[in-house]
């Protein structure tokens, strides 16, 4: 099945961490939407979310992956689906036409609050690897982030990339 990522899961190492067999499809853009860093987590932190606008010039840039059927119930509970997110099928735009595929999405909202640094690296460093365009990614960049109170999960969760602190 396709997968849209646009958040964290762009990082072919996290995704990968949660369902082996992730494997590239291509990358995407889904209209009407933007990017939001805005998704209230469990760890009192933002998520990302594909926001639902009303502009078809909005867009968010991601990566589509193919996973295993039998691996979804796991991604489920990595992003916490019906817990924060919920699920949708969406039309993406690619370099070769257009592609379905299914995304999680927010339902727990809350604009007062900022990514972990660790996250926001996840996401820079998914952006990156799969060479989305210099603007968007420097709209990523320019969101504010802050550390993490626990600084033990910020080690665990950049400890895929071989290093502790990536980005800021």
């Amino acid at each position: 099945m396709f997968c849209f990522c646009y958040g964290s899961n762009m990082s072919q190492r996290r995704l990968q961490a949660r369902v082996p067999s992730a494997r590239f499809v291509t990358v995407a853009q889904l209209h009407a939407h933007r990017l939001r860093f805005h998704k209230a987590a469990m760890d009192g932190s933002a998520k990302c979310d594909a926001a639902e606008t009303e502009d078809p010039q909005d867009r968010v840039i991601g990566v589509v992956y193919e996973i295993a059927d039998n691996e979804k119930p796991d991604l489920d509970r990595h992003e916490a689906l019906g817990r924060g997110y919920d699920e949708k099928h969406v039309e993406l735009v690619t370099g070769e036409g257009y592609l379905r595929a299914w995304m999680y999405f927010a339902t727990r909202i809350n604009t007062s609050l900022k990514p972990f640094h660790w996250y926001k690296d996840h996401v820079l460093i998914g952006a990156r690897e799969n060479g989305l365009p210099a603007d968007y990614i420097a709209q990523i960049e320019a969101v504010e982030s802050i550390n993490d109170p626990r600084y033990k999960r910020h080690e665990r969760e950049l400890a895929i990339y071989g290093q502790h602190r990536i980005t800021h």
